[in-house]
């Protein structure tokens, strides 16, 4: 097939190195708690009233039935339905200080895409995601064409649950499945037999759900490639539109939990966790999905990918998306908001969270206002990373000086990636686009252009690869 890949071990290994997955720059690392709050609400406002107050709204559900031992995200165990409904009552109140803050002259603020993340959005009753529906729809317009999406366990699935997202307005689900081999679910901690996955699908399919995604991580206890392709034949089979397919990140000394994936003796090596890639990539470019790009594949009709050649794919913290260059009203603990010039992110501890908004305070814990540079380096690092290209005589002209010169430095560090065949410099020198193989090495490839990372120091980043 025309989209079928081939991955050079060799390549893989002398790149897989430390380096931000981009889904922000400047990254996370960058943001600060010295920044005044007024000044960062200020251009926020701004910038969404310059972009016709349209906004995309993030919400973190971070309740968890069951901890799953790989796991990164920012969870609470889910003790009871008390606990949720508790922390709705601080997510209304919170959308109350936004629209305050962003609409204080009783401005419309028309949502354009909507994404529930977690921990486990469908750990809510359906009673609760009606709640979150009405408090939402109380403060804002939804444009005619939003796309609202939620992330969703099979485990603590229910056809009410689906059903009340769809009222919702949800029309997109990403399934978090990891791993159909069941040795694999029992040394992570989250077992679900296949059949639980193929319910949800048969219900997101029935209640009218036009695209669902499946959510899978490589690296974990006890895989090989062997099982990892009877993974993906299994779930091939049930036509999903999407896959997101994340390299696991052992962090055990800011996930302690971890730990427990340590005794299990069962960790891929280096070269495991490599050849396993190579699997996912291979198998799946064959079987119909574009590679997109880091982790990120699609269906040749898929929005996604006419996004890719139309040059209209943006990232954000939720991955790739053709929203992504909306202004995001983040709500909950942990979240991330962002407009053009500004990035401020929410208490990560649920008592912290409620305590700031109980207060009657936004619970920005950090933030970030960009400066010009930052703004041409963050549009250089989007070319690399969306549209798999940069033209310098484009950038040139936006940016009001002579592109190859100002960043000379940055271009001749682009050389070795070049005689590797992952980028391929124009003809006439003024610009390059990434190769089919260099898709997986776009994070290596707008390295060069990070002004804040510095190679061989220690970092929190994971690998490129």
């Amino acid at each position: 097939m025309k989209n079928a890949l081939e991955v050079n071990l060799d390549l893989v290994k002398k790149y897989n190195v430390p380096a931000p997955r981009y889904t922000s720059y400047p990254t996370a690392l960058q943001f600060r708690d010295a920044v005044a709050d007024d000044a960062v609400f200020e251009i926020m406002r701004k910038d969404i009233a310059d972009g016709g107050n349209v906004i995309s709204v993030y919400i973190h559900i971070p309740f968890c039935k069951s901890l799953c031992w790989y796991c990164g995200c920012t969870t609470v165990p889910a003790r009871d339905d008390a606990t949720a409904e508790r922390y709705l009552d601080f997510i209304e109140k919170e959308i109350a200080l936004w629209k305050k803050q962003l609409a204080p002259d009783g401005q419309t603020l028309s949502v354009a895409q909507l994404h529930f993340g977690g921990g486990t959005p469908s750990a809510l009753t359906p009673t609760q995601i009606d709640r979150i529906a009405a408090m939402l729809r109380a403060h804002f317009t939804f444009t005619p064409d939003a796309e609202i999406s939620v992330e969703l366990d099979p485990r603590s699935l229910t056809r009410e649950i689906v059903e009340a997202f769809r009222r919702l307005g949800c029309s997109r689900a990403s399934l978090g499945v990891q791993d159909l081999n069941p040795k694999v679910q029992v040394a992570i901690h989250r077992v679900q037999p296949k059949p639980l996955i193929e319910q949800a699908v048969r219900w997101l399919r029935e209640s009218g759900f036009s695209s669902v995604n499946f959510d899978l991580i490589y690296g974990l206890p006890f895989q090989s490639t062997e099982s990892y392709e009877a993974t993906l034949d299994e779930l091939l089979a049930l036509q999903p539109d999407r896959f997101a397919v994340f390299s696991y990140a052992h962090v055990p000394w800011l996930k302690p939990q971890q730990k427990l994936l340590e005794q299990s003796g069962g960790l891929p090596s280096p070269d495991e966790k490599i050849a396993l890639l190579k699997t996912i990539i291979e198998k799946l470019t064959r079987n119909g999905f574009v590679y997109i790009g880091l982790d990120h594949f699609a269906r040749e009709d898929d929005e996604l990918v006419h996004a890719l050649r139309e040059h209209r794919l943006q990232r954000n913290f939720q991955g790739y998306s053709t929203h992504a260059g909306l202004p995001i009203v983040a709500l909950g603990m942990s979240s991330i908001s962002q407009s053009a010039r500004s990035f401020s992110q929410n208490e990560k501890a649920l008592d912290a969270y409620e305590a700031r908004v109980a207060a009657g305070s936004l619970p920005q814990i950090k933030s970030l206002i960009l400066t010009e540079e930052d703004l041409r380096r963050r549009e250089i690092i989007t070319g690399i990373m969306c549209n798999l290209e940069l033209d310098y005589t484009r950038l040139s002209e936006r940016f009001g000086f002579d592109f190859k010169t100002r960043y000379a430095e940055e271009i001749a560090k682009l050389d070795p990636l070049a005689a590797d065949g992952l980028i391929a410099f124009r003809e006439d020198g003024n610009g390059f686009s990434v190769t089919h193989v260099g898709r997986m090495f776009i994070r290596n490839i707008a390295l060069p252009f990070d002004a804040y990372f510095q190679s061989g120091t220690p970092n929190r980043h994971s690998k490129a690869v």
